[in-house]
């Protein structure tokens, strides 16, 4: 069943215009906030929460399903590649020999190994809404129409705590290490003020290196992600406060500046909420890393998407919503191996995956939080069948695979399956929508659940995805 926002004069059609901004006319004028709404007049929206909290590890650049998940040592050289299949403690299931560690956990997962798309684009704009219909040039770059993240549903929704964050990102924004913002975790038209929390980063190397020049030479990443500084986050400096605060005083009552009103009050709201974080001793704690033991420490490793994946358990541990940890990084951890692809999973990529998500799996699962929190590893594509002439695979968004461990998921569970050569899903297609409906049906949220967008019209949080039933426990 649909479900809408303007309560009981909607059809199953969606809200039309002048219902959409009756509520936004009563949440700016009157303080009836949308979560209200929904849960006055749309009762059945949330549904029973398994899972309280998300954790989603975006290997960022497309990692190869031929050399990890779903490997066809039966196939040609040029497409089986170097690696060999190790067993798994599922009975008849192999992955990749650089995996050890996972090996020995696979029973306690689900492992999707149909993933299918055709939006080829290295952003986690499908990963994170589930829409596919977007453009690679355009959604590069995070705009105001684009459609939000599940975090920032989420948010909408009323999920979050007084002093933490719904929603938070790690170790840095999508797109920082090439001084861009990629579409995906943003509040898109629901508005800023439902945009993540960024956490900032300063990686360091053993030795100093060109990365135009050394793309595909995986150079490990040190460090840890920090909560940001005052300076550190957009638009909140104390001049651009002043400024708002006068300007929403010569704005007052014109309802005629409504849309532009909404826009200045949600800036409010994400200063308001940026400045509460920096303040807050609960977020301030779940990124002090001094306070775990250096035995756990050491279990997660000193990489930066080590350290990001031990502050995404101390995040949920707080009561974070929904966590991303993403592989990007000056350096190596992106997964785009057009060149170089066995030496860049041989030499980091793999052995690292290996032991962080090990490490987050049985951290979470020793301290009780793996019943209540769900893991997914996934990246925005997979990779091409045949090994080119640089000794790498090119773009695949045709077939790739989803991990999913935790909250609400079936264990020692495989779905799906590829043709001989690796490139098309042979059974049970899955889609992005699919993956992130089943984050929300996990999460309480009914996925047909529909927003409206900048014109007012009514869309699918989930784009047409549904919860994947075979997995779910």
């Amino acid at each position: 069943m649909l479900r809408i926002l303007a309560g009981r004069t909607a059809t199953c059609e969606g809200p039309t215009r002048r219902e959409v901004l009756r509520v936004g006319g009563l949440s700016l004028l009157s303080g009836v906030t949308l979560p209200r709404l929904l849960q006055a007049e749309a009762q059945g929206a949330r549904r029973p929460r398994v899972a309280k909290s998300v954790i989603l590890v975006n290997l960022f650049g497309g990692p190869s399903h031929l050399d990890m998940f779903d490997m066809k040592p039966n196939a040609p050289a040029e497409v089986r590649g170097e690696f060999q299949p190790i067993a798994t403690t599922v009975p008849g299931l192999q992955i990749c020999e650089h995996m050890p560690l996972i090996a020995q956990w696979m029973h306690r997962a689900a492992l999707i190994r149909s993933v299918t798309h055709t939006y080829n684009s290295h952003n986690p704009y499908a990963v994170l809404t589930g829409f596919t219909g977007g453009d690679d040039r355009e959604n590069y770059f995070t705009k105001r129409s684009d459609h939000p993240g599940i975090g920032s549903v989420c948010q909408f929704l009323g999920m979050e705590q007084a002093d933490m964050p719904c929603h938070a990102y790690l170790p840095c924004h999508p797109g920082y290490s090439q001084g861009l913002r990629r579409a995906g975790p943003y509040g898109g038209y629901l508005g800023r003020q439902y945009d993540p929390i960024f956490a900032v980063c300063d990686p360091k190397f053993d030795r100093e290196f060109i990365q135009d020049k050394e793309f595909y030479n995986p150079i490990a990443p040190y460090g840890a992600p920090r909560l940001p500084s005052l300076e550190d986050l957009p638009d909140v400096s104390i001049d651009r406060m002043r400024r708002r605060h006068s300007f929403l005083e010569e704005v007052n009552g014109a309802m005629t500046l409504l849309e532009r009103s909404q826009d200045t009050r949600g800036m409010s709201l994400f200063q308001r909420k940026a400045l509460t974080l920096l303040t807050s001793n609960r977020a301030r704690a779940a990124f002090d890393l001094s306070q775990e033991p250096e035995t756990l420490k050491a279990r997660y490793g000193p990489t930066l998407f080590g350290t990001s994946a031990l502050i995404a358990r101390r995040l949920v541990e707080a009561g974070v919503t929904f966590v991303g940890v993403t592989t990007e990084s000056r350096g190596a951890g992106h997964w785009d191996s057009h060149n170089n692809n066995f030496g860049m999973l041989k030499t980091f990529n793999l052995p690292n995956l290996d032991q962080i998500a090990t490490a987050l799996v049985d951290d979470l699962a020793q301290r009780g939080l793996l019943e209540t929190t769900l893991v997914a590893i996934m990246g925005e594509m997979g990779r091409a069948p045949k090994v080119n002439r640089a000794a790498g695979r090119d773009h695949w968004p045709q077939c790739g695979f989803a991990l999913l461990v935790g909250a609400g998921v079936k264990e020692g569970f495989v779905l799906g399956a590829s043709d001989k050569l690796g490139a098309y899903p042979t059974d049970h297609p899955i889609t992005p929508g699919d993956l992130v409906a089943t984050i929300y049906h996990l999460l309480g949220v009914d996925p047909e659940l529909m927003v409206p967008d900048l014109t007012g019209r009514p869309i699918a949080i989930a784009h047409g995805g549904k919860p994947i039933e075979a997995i779910l426990a």
